[in-house]
C-alpha cells in the first residue's frame, strides 16, 4: 500500500453538514479500493485564484491515505463523477513526507508549548534581575 494526498475543492454553497456527508462518501470511495483514511483537514471556504466550473470560491479538504497502486485511477473516476467536488489532485508520498505530514500537528504543539515555556523563562530572568537591581 502506498500513501497519497488528496486535496480536494467542493462548492461554496454546501453547509457544514453537506461537507461531512462529502466527507463520508469520500471515505467509502477510498474504502471500497481497498484503503484508509489517516488523516482529515478542513482549510475551509477560500477564493480561487481563477474560475473553476463557474466558480470564484471553493471549500477546501485535505486528505492523506493510502492505497493500492491500482486503485488510484478508480478513485479520480468517482472523484469526477461526485458532483460536489469542483476540481481534485491526488498526490502520491514518500513515507518521510507523510511521516512529516502526519507528524506537524504534534510538532506545532510541541513549539508552541516550547515558545511558552521559553517566554516564561525569560520573563522569570527578567523579573529576577529586576528584583536585584
Amino acid at each position: 500500500m502506498r500513501s497519497y494526498q488528496s486535496i480536494l475543492i467542493l462548492k461554496p454553497d454546501i453547509e457544514e453538514s453537506r461537507i461531512d456527508e462529502a466527507l463520508a462518501k469520500i471515505g467509502e470511495f477510498i474504502k471500497s479500493n481497498g484503503g484508509a483514511i489517516l488523516k482529515t483537514e478542513k482549510w475551509g471556504k477560500k477564493r480561487l485564484a481563477y474560475r473553476v466550473k463557474k466558480n470564484r470560491f471553493g471549500v477546501y479538504l485535505n486528505l492523506y491515505h493510502t492505497l493500492e497502486p491500482s486503485g488510484v485511477i478508480d478513485l479520480e473516476k468517482k472523484y469526477k463523477l461526485f458532483d460536489l467536488i469542483i476540481k481534485f489532485m491526488v498526490l502520491h508520498l514518500a513515507d518521510d513526507e507523510l511521516e512529516r505530514a502526519l507528524g506537524r500537528d504534534d510538532e506545532t504543539d510541541e513549539a508552541e508549548g516550547e515558545k511558552a515555556t521559553s517566554e516564561k523563562a525569560e520573563g522569570e530572568k527578567a523579573t529576577a534581575k529586576n528584583d536585584e537591581g
